[in-house]
């Protein structure tokens, strides 16, 4: 039962690692936004962003 343990182990340690890897990543950025007063760029650029990748699935896909 100890190799099935640790064979568990390296699903939940690499999505652990995914997790740290995108916060380490996106921390710089959440600080410049908390600094960043016009708050109207930010929603237009974040939903742009939603739109963009939506229309890029829906074609990746071939959703109707």
């Amino acid at each position: 039962m100890v190799f099935w343990d640790n064979l568990l182990r390296y699903p939940r340690f690499f999505i652990s690692s995914m997790i740290g890897l995108v916060l380490v990543l996106l921390t710089p950025f959440i600080d410049q936004l908390k600094k960043f007063n016009n708050r109207k760029i930010i929603f237009f650029f974040f939903f742009s962003f939603l739109i963009t990748l939506f229309y890029i699935l829906k074609e990746m896909l071939t959703l109707e």
